[in-house]
């Protein structure tokens, strides 16, 4: 992509805005999907959460103050809205949101998107059973290949305190892989 700041101005302007937006979406639809999948785990949830993305990207483009990357500030506003919306699922069916990951994990071998094997399915749930900012940290990290200083301004912490999150969530999926 261009420079940077020469492409948000283009999406401030009235008159480049809407060209510029389609560029946006067609450049982070992919790493967006992956990101919010890696987060809901259900494919129609994530594609309801990507459009609440992008929708809440093109109203809030006149905010971003470009104290942080773009892609910084996207993937926090996708991260902010897939916990949203795990929250906000968890409630309607009156169920916590570690219940509500347990029943979608259920549900993912008949998920015809997902193309992981009966490894993939532990490591999923392994990772399911962790706190949720070590969630978040684990799949960013290892999924995503996002570097530490990346996570550190999407989740708005230190990097020091990133990796020890990653380390405790290796080890726990470990141990919950290969239980001694």
């Amino acid at each position: 992509m261009q420079d940077e700041k020469a492409f948000i101005a283009e999406l401030l302007d009235p008159k480049t805005q809407n060209v510029a937006f389609r560029q946006l979406v067609s450049q982070y639809s992919r790493p967006l999907y992956n990101h919010i999948r890696n987060i809901v785990i259900d494919h129609d949830d994530t594609d309801d959460v990507l459009q609440n993305t992008f929708i809440k990207v093109f109203r809030n483009l006149q905010g971003f103050k470009g104290e942080s990357k773009l892609f910084s500030w996207i993937f926090r506003i996708a991260t902010n809205e897939s916990i949203t919306f795990i929250s906000s699922k968890a409630k309607k069916s009156s169920i916590s949101n570690e219940e509500l990951q347990q029943k979608v994990l259920n549900n993912l071998q008949a998920d015809d998107h997902f193309e992981g094997d009966a490894l993939q399915l532990k490591l999923q749930q392994a990772v399911a059973t962790l706190p949720e900012k070590q969630q978040l940290v684990f799949k960013m990290k290892y999924f995503e290949d996002l570097k530490y200083d990346e996570i550190s301004k999407i989740l708005g912490t230190s990097v020091g305190a990133l990796k020890a999150s990653y380390h405790h969530a290796v080890k726990k999926i470990e141990d919950h892989i290969n239980p001694h």
